[in-house]
């Protein structure tokens, strides 16, 4: 996955956790995608002082999936639902075997249960 994706992603699970501030300027920098010196200037600081702001939220961001691991899960859990679909589209085109295709789908409802 790229890093702006990633980014985002952490930002998605667990930009509620920074502070108004961090926000503010992490929003500008990710999801805007304004350069450090436009952000400085807006936010009345230093080029340098917004790099490290944006450092210190990345590490927050990453610190917070290292111990609750949401965005991995929901990756995982995507990647569940996207298979049962593969099952479903395989289904279609054959039609045979529904006992088998309704076992595929079970297996993997029951994954993505006991990530949950």
């Amino acid at each position: 996955m790229n890093k702006i994706l990633e980014q985002a992603l952490l930002y998605d699970f667990y930009g509620e956790l920074l502070t108004k501030h961090q926000k503010d300027v992490y929003e500008q920098f990710i999801l805007e995608d304004l350069s450090l010196s436009e952000i400085a200037e807006g936010a009345g600081i230093s080029r340098q002082g917004v790099h490290d702001l944006i450092r210190r939220c990345q590490k927050a961001l990453e610190g917070y999936e290292a111990k609750l691991h949401l965005v991995e899960r929901f990756l995982s859990v995507r990647e569940k639902v996207g298979e049962i679909g593969d099952v479903l589209d395989e289904w279609e085109e054959n039609r045979e075997n529904p006992e088998e295709i309704v076992g595929r789908i079970r297996k993997i409802s029951d994954a993505i249960i006991e990530e949950l």
